[in-house]
């Protein structure tokens, strides 16, 4: 007797059109004799084992046999007939056919749970993974944010304790000056007071001696009141402090503002220093007289020309060398170490430039780029730039969709420049130029550098 695991495999052997019109068929009432039609509304979204369920439990295991061959059939799939013939001639351990269906209904389902289960578990163990990552990466950033944070308030601590000392000093020097102003005023004031004092006795004594054959000499004396300063308008003003303190205040905000500007550029520098790639130099592109090293990672112009092929990718005569990686979507980032050279080229370009001939760098031509000249000249899209400080190593970051490239001074991580509003429209690839070296002046080496990202 066959099993509705031998009909279920059978009607696994039908293609799809071939089961749409077993189906089709389920549904007719005089497919076969004595056999009613099971109802379209069940047939309409059943797989094969929701159509061997249907047919057992409408017919029993020997009718579902029964119909399942007619209809195989009907069809034309008589191979199919003979191969349920031979499998239900089998004996078969089937003391009670009423529970079969519900036995393969049960193990169909707890297959399938099982199945859905386990891929809960998979997805929930993945989320496990991607939690730890997070966090991880957080507890990286808050370390990193906890050290940029005490150096700053180091720095505007020591700013505080500077401003304070100055400030107390200012206070003190105004304080000194006024205590000497007032003693020497006390000093001139005693002085007055002595010769007053003296001429005061002087006038007692006389007062005693009026017998004396100097007396009216003496009296005559009394007119002469010795000469004294006009103290009605010499007073001691105290000066004012306010104003050294609202000095010192401005001076405080100032230091806190740059330290903020410093730690809101250093905080930008590191998000996006996570999208760093490894870039390595492609030397089918590079120009005969620039020399690269083996890892690909450093180039320098040389003083005499290679022999090497003039393919299409090859610049000539710009000593121009392009990243062997390409991207044309999401961020890429990479450093170079610039450190004494008195000219470079740096930035990222199309496929399609033109590598032959005299070149403009410009967005325009597909060049999105920075350059130095003559050792302190930085220049963009020929406009020149004003930059801060000379940077040892530059930092290039290109955001695909946004449309933007920024350079950026990877020790102090100021914004050197950044280029948007740009139509990327194909692959780009990072751009070098080591330029030429100039009697040796420029000899220094480009070097592509491993990215520090601390998070």
């Amino acid at each position: 007797m066959a099993t509705p695991e031998d009909l279920w495999n059978t009607l696994l052997h039908l293609k799809g059109e071939e089961f749409k019109q077993f189906k089709w068929l389920l549904k007719q009432e005089d497919i076969c004799k004595g056999f009613s039609a099971i109802f379209e509304a069940k047939l309409e979204e059943a797989d094969r084992q929701d159509v061997v369920d249907l047919m057992v439990q409408k017919y029993k295991i020997p009718g579902a046999l029964e119909i399942t061959m007619k209809i195989l059939e009907k069809i034309s799939r008589n191979d199919l007939v003979q191969r349920l013939s031979h499998t239900s001639s089998r004996p078969k351990d089937l003391k009670n056919h009423d529970t079969v269906p519900f036995n393969c209904d049960y193990e169909r389902k707890k297959a399938k749970l099982k199945a859905e289960i386990k891929l809960m578990i998979q997805e929930r163990q993945m989320k496990i993974l991607e939690i730890n990552r997070s966090a991880e990466f957080s507890s990286q950033s808050a370390d990193s944010h906890i050290e940029d944070s005490k150096q700053v308030f180091a720095v505007l601590r020591q700013s505080v304790e500077r401003s304070l000392a100055n400030l107390i000093k200012a206070i003190e020097e105004k304080r000194e000056t006024t205590q000497k102003q007032a003693q020497g005023f006390i000093r001139e004031l005693e002085k007055e007071i002595s010769v007053l004092t003296k001429k005061d006795a002087e006038m007692e004594q006389l007062s005693h001696n009026e017998d004396h054959p100097n007396f009216p000499q003496s009296l005559s004396s009394l007119n002469a009141i010795p000469a004294t300063k006009s103290w009605t308008e010499v007073s001691v003003t105290p000066p004012t402090y306010g104003g050294s303190v609202g000095t010192a205040m401005n001076q405080l905000e100032e230091i806190l503002k740059k330290e903020k500007e410093k730690l809101f550029a250093k905080a930008k520098l590191k998000r996006v220093q996570q999208y760093a790639k490894d870039v390595t130099l492609d030397p089918d592109t590079a120009n005969s007289y620039l020399i690269l090293s083996d890892d690909g990672k450093q180039v320098y112009c040389g003083d005499v020309s290679q022999n090497l092929p003039d393919n299409p990718e090859r610049f000539n005569p710009g000593v121009n060398v392009l990243g062997k990686q390409s991207f044309s979507s999401g961020r890429l980032y990479y450093e170079v170490q610039v450190k004494g050279k008195t000219s470079w080229d740096l930035g990222v370009v199309r496929e399609s430039i033109n590598r032959k001939g005299s070149i403009t760098a410009s967005p325009k031509n597909g060049y999105w780029t920075i350059c130095l000249r003559e050792g302190d000249k930085y220049i963009a899209s020929a406009v020149q730039l004003s930059v801060k400080h000379q940077p040892k190593k530059v930092g290039v970051f290109v955001d695909y969709e946004k449309g933007s490239v920024s350079f950026f001074d990877v020790d102090s991580a100021d914004l050197i420049h950044s280029i948007t509003d740009c139509s990327f429209t194909e692959k780009l690839f990072p751009f070098f130029s080591p330029s030429r070296h100039y009697d040796g002046k420029n000899a220094t080496p480009l070097i592509i550098c491993p990215v520090n990202y601390t998070g």
